[in-house]
């Protein structure tokens, strides 16, 4: 009994201590929890203070806010609205300025494609429309067998030649060439009938007035027939097949007129030609800029007061042509500004075929003379600052004193001017007096 109560013993101290040892940890945990609940309050002491102090801040900030927004709406004098509105305004004429800076940029990119194009679109036009042919002048040219077919031609006491020039309104001029009899007149169509008429006596051999005046007569009523010829061809090769007839009639004078020595049928082909692929570039209307490059000189080959324009508009408004043909017509000289952008064009096209090298002649002596003459004309007026002629003589463009004379006074020197021209000078065509006066004022803002 002894050995089991002391082993009972034994096994009560270890329970003992182990009792004690678990009080001692449940201590030790106690105590361990009771300190960390200490820290946790403090924490929560902690953040609950700064939670204090931020909320504080923020009301600080909110009223810092209004206190500002008030003295920057009493500096401004503006309500919290209009600040906005005038914030926005701002902000749009910004935004104003980098568009238009912008579009300013493309258009002047723009402006230099457009300008290397127009220069390619013309060169091309010039080399579409461009025609070989020689410049006429005012004598036509006969060849004859021999000298005895001149005293034929002349008849006895030169009754014949008298006969000839006064029936046809030609002079024959005889004796500058052997082998030839020239024609000469500023009238080509006369000129033409005389050839034809000439031709035919010298071959029949019987030569005398009244044979003469038998001859011109047929030669009026073929040239008739040629005339309408040329005029068909020249529409065919342009491809226009509506004109009138009695149109066609006299576009075929063309054949025997010139302007300065340019042959009007092969400069109404080349502008024809120019006009149509400045059309076909760009868009226009075909069958006006064609038709108004082919009448646009029909008034050179009438007769009538006015200018060619003048005639021309007038002969296609009694045959009802279209109406943006008669004002391409019209204003082709830019006596009439432009109505549409076919009259520009037909405008273009005549000068391109005008202007190039070689297509016109004239005496250069007679027309330096001639442009000196003008200037000079105007500038004999004491009103008169300066004077220029433009335009190969066609316009003289007078700038006056405006201190010498009224805004009145201008019709009555323009009126003067136009009187001395026509008085005293002899030139193809018309010539237009432009006179200017202008009032300048200027100031420096420094």
């Amino acid at each position: 009994m002894s050995l089991l109560k002391k082993k009972t013993q034994d096994l009560q101290s270890k329970a003992r201590e182990i009792i004690l040892e678990a009080k001692d940890e449940a201590v030790n945990i106690k105590n361990q929890a009771l300190a960390e609940m200490v820290k946790l309050d403090k924490k929560a002491q902690d953040l609950s203070k700064k939670e204090i102090d931020l909320k504080a801040k923020a009301e600080s900030l909110t009223e810092d806010k209004k206190q500002y927004k008030k003295k920057l709406e009493k500096l401004s004098s503006l309500t919290s609205s209009e600040a906005k509105t005038e914030l926005l305004e701002q902000i749009k004429k910004s935004g104003r300025a980098d568009i238009a800076r912008t579009i300013k940029e493309a258009e002047e990119e723009a402006t230099f494609k457009a300008e290397d194009a127009a220069k390619e679109i013309l060169v091309e036009a010039i080399r579409a429309g461009a025609t070989d042919y020689v410049s006429e002048y005012t004598v036509s040219t006969i060849k004859i067998e021999n000298e005895e077919t001149k005293s034929r031609v002349i008849g006895k006491e030169g009754r014949n030649i008298r006969a000839f020039e006064k029936i046809t309104g030609v002079d024959l001029i005889m004796d500058e060439t052997p082998g030839e009899i020239k024609i000469s007149s500023f009238n080509s169509t006369r000129r033409e009938i005389a050839r034809i008429a000439l031709l035919r006596l010298i071959k029949d051999g019987r030569i005398q007035p009244s044979r003469i005046e038998e001859y011109v007569e047929k030669a009026k009523a073929d040239l008739e027939k040629v005339l309408f010829q040329e005029g068909r061809r020249l529409c065919q090769s342009v491809n226009l097949f509506n004109v009138p007839r009695e149109l066609i009639s006299i576009l075929g004078r063309f054949k025997f007129r010139t302007s300065y020595g340019q042959n009007m049928i092969a400069h109404t082909l080349e502008v024809v030609r120019i006009g149509t692929k400045l059309a076909q570039e760009i868009g226009a209307n075909l069958e006006t800029i064609k038709l108004g490059c082919l009448f646009h000189d029909i008034g050179k080959v009438l007769e009538g007061d006015g200018s060619h324009v003048e005639l021309g508009v007038k002969l296609l408004k009694q045959y009802n042509l279209p109406k943006a043909v008669v004002d391409a017509v019209e204003q082709h000289h830019e006596d009439v500004p432009f109505s549409s952008t076919e009259s520009i064009l037909v405008y273009i096209a005549d000068a391109i075929s005008g202007a190039r090298s070689g297509a016109r002649r004239e005496n250069i002596e007679e027309y330096i003379e001639r442009i000196e003459q003008l200037e000079k004309i105007a500038m004999d007026n004491p009103e008169v600052k300066e004077a220029f002629a433009i335009q190969a003589g066609r316009e003289i463009r007078v700038i006056v004193h405006p201190d010498k004379i009224t805004d009145d006074g201008l019709v009555i020197l323009a009126t003067s001017i136009r009187d001395q021209i026509r008085d005293n000078l002899t030139y193809p065509g018309t010539v237009k007096v432009n006179v200017i006066r202008e009032v300048r004022v200027s100031e420096i803002a420094k």
